[in-house]
């Protein structure tokens, strides 16, 4: 007895705590309403655009943590689409003199920094300004650089100019001290996703396709920075060659990598003196969620540009939780049924940066598509990679635009299954018998298969395979055939890729809106970009929202504790309509 009065009154504190907290933020809420009205930030004339580079851009923007929240950080970290947004808005924007860029410890996709770097010299072109200022500098962030007017580094600073290569693991020996060993199933035989369980080196179809798009990459690299900064493509080379990050600094400025070395409290007055105003004046800066917050005239038809970044999977662990983003079958679904409904919505273009992942998410979306598609154009827009799973929801477009050094296809699936008997018998000795009622009541068990077993398991993966290729076939309008050809698991650049029908076009988001545009018959349009930004609410309580199961409850329960149940019951008398049949009580086993 005692203990349920315990319950009942931490029950009715935490409830208590939940209102005086939901009123601050509905208070907050308000007052910033007031204050800010409908208006965006104001940009005062001769405005410099600030772009900090520093940390891994992802396609959208990242949301704010549980942890961020605590220590006072709510802001959103500016992703590609809002960073290319801004540059595309300070271009015609007559407030904005230049871009100052400044660059730290910075990681993006290839086809991100093209994107962005086209944006930049598009930016110059309206006869504006742009300066670049390092410390040090990584070679996508130099690559970004390197469209500036003038380039600077700190006197102690380096430029990581080394070519583009990597180490995979391979793990198959480690796992075998412990008893462990991998079974693998699949279809192609580029499809080296598993290599890194089952064998201790590259396959040689595998070296073939990671030597050619590392290679394409990196010809794109130094075409474009020989093209900006006359430095010969052999010079390039040869200066990755002699990796000249651990050369004396003043080096830099010898091979015309930079203009000038500098402190970075001479900065300041290298962009004064370019705004013309005095050494005392103060730099008006914007920055990028400030620009990109900047009104565009949105008459006429409105393309949806929709974010799908990660991997591929069945549900969503909200990313405060602790979970990276990824392409939620069940959310996604839901959010294209939503596109298609909305009549507003003339066109979608989907924007796709992943490697894959879940094959029946993978279907479930490509199906998803193919109803959108059936009510408006569907463009697919390709960033970093769109392969295997990716590729596979793809193909229901009515048009795919990627960038030149996009990775995709990769048409091929497999299965990996770890058999822990040498772990569990061999080391632990723990033995396991049987009773079943038919010869394969045990399947997939134990992670051994009999022969019978394997052949089944063959069969299945060449299925999924089949019906892969099959929606190639149908998408691409290609013969089983020729998919057959250019599969096996292939990973291509688009450069390539576009050779062999697998695109329709090489270009970046633009285009793709553009495309949409065109298919809509549309001359009048502006863009929107979807999903919108969740509370740290509804990441908080998404399992609930999704019917996502116990995982993420128990993720709620350790963020809230005590008071997870008290959040729990208000939240679903919410969503309460109609009669409803359920417990009058939430009964816990202690």
């Amino acid at each position: 007895m005692k203990d349920f009065w315990k319950n009942v009154g931490a029950t009715i504190v935490g409830m208590l705590i939940l209102c005086i907290i939901a009123g601050l933020f509905g208070l907050f809420t308000f007052i910033g309403a007031l204050v800010s009205g409908n208006d965006k930030p104001a940009i005062a004339k001769n405005s410099v655009l600030v772009l900090q580079l520093d940390g891994e851009m992802e396609e959208g923007s990242s949301q704010p943590s549980i942890r961020d929240y605590i220590q006072g950080n709510i802001e959103s970290t500016p992703g590609f689409t809002e960073t290319l947004s801004a540059i595309k808005k300070a271009r015609n924007n007559n407030k904005i003199s230049g871009i100052y860029i400044e660059s730290n410890d910075f990681h993006a996709d290839m086809a991100q920094l093209e994107e962005l770097r086209k944006a930049l010299l598009d930016f110059k072109k309206a006869g504006k300004w742009i300066i670049a200022y390092g410390e040090a500098y990584g070679q996508g962030a130099y690559y970004l650089a390197s469209a500036a007017d003038k380039i600077y580094i700190n006197p102690s600073g380096e430029i990581l100019w080394a070519g583009m290569g990597g180490k995979p693991y391979y793990l198959k020996d480690a796992f075998a001290k412990a008893g462990i060993k991998f079974v693998a199933f699949k279809c192609g035989k580029y499809k080296s996703a598993v290599e890194n369980f089952t064998e201790n080196s590259m396959s040689a179809p595998a070296r073939e396709q990671a030597e050619r798009y590392i290679q394409g990459m990196w010809d794109t690299m130094t075409a474009a920075v020989s093209k900006s900064r006359g430095i010969s493509v052999d010079s390039l080379n040869s200066y990755a060659d002699r990796f000249i990050a651990l050369e004396p600094t003043e080096n830099l400025k010898k091979y015309k990598f930079v203009d000038g070395l500098i402190y970075n409290d001479s900065i300041k007055g290298i962009i004064k003196k370019q705004l013309g105003i005095d050494a005392d004046a103060t730099i008006h800066q914007v920055s990028v969620s400030t620009m990109a917050a900047q009104d565009d005239s949105e008459s006429g038809d409105k393309i949806a540009v929709y974010n799908m970044w990660g991997d591929i999977v069945g549900s969503r662990v909200p990313v405060s939780m602790g979970g990276g983003h990824s392409i939620a079958q069940d959310q996604v679904c839901q959010d294209l049924q939503d596109l298609a409904d909305d009549d507003d919505v003339k066109a979608v273009v989907l924007r796709v940066n992943s490697g894959g992942g879940d094959a029946y998410a993978s279907e479930q979306i490509w199906h998803e598509v193919m109803m959108l598609k059936k009510k408006k154009p569907v463009v697919i827009s390709m960033s970093g990679a769109a392969a295997s799973g990716a590729y596979y929801l793809s193909t229901a477009a009515n048009w795919i635009v990627a960038d030149p050094t996009t990775i995709t296809g990769s048409i091929g699936i497999f299965g990996l299954f770890p058999d822990m008997s040498g772990l569990i018998q061999g080391k632990f000795g723990v033995h396991f018998d049987s009773v079943k009622t038919n010869r394969n009541s045990d399947f997939l068990e134990d992670g051994t298969f009999t022969p019978e077993q394997a052949q089944l398991m063959q069969a299945s993966i060449n299925h999924g395979y089949w019906l892969f290729k099959s929606r190639v076939a149908e998408g691409r309008k290609l013969s089983m055939a020729r998919v057959e050809e250019i599969a096996q698991g292939h990973v291509y650049l688009a450069s390539d890729a576009i050779k062999i029908g697998l695109v329709d076009q090489l270009g970046g988001l633009d285009d793709a809106v553009k495309k949409a545009a065109q298919l809509a018959k549309s001359d009048d349009y502006h863009e929107e970009f979807y999903p919108g930004e969740q509370s740290l609410l509804d990441q908080l309580l998404a399992a609930e929202d999704q019917n996502a199961g116990n995982f993420l409850d128990e993720q709620a329960r350790n963020v809230l504790g005590d008071y997870y149940t008290s959040m729990k019951i208000l939240m679903e008398a919410q969503r309460m309509k109609g009669i409803q049949a359920r417990l009058p009580f939430i009964f816990k086993v202690n």
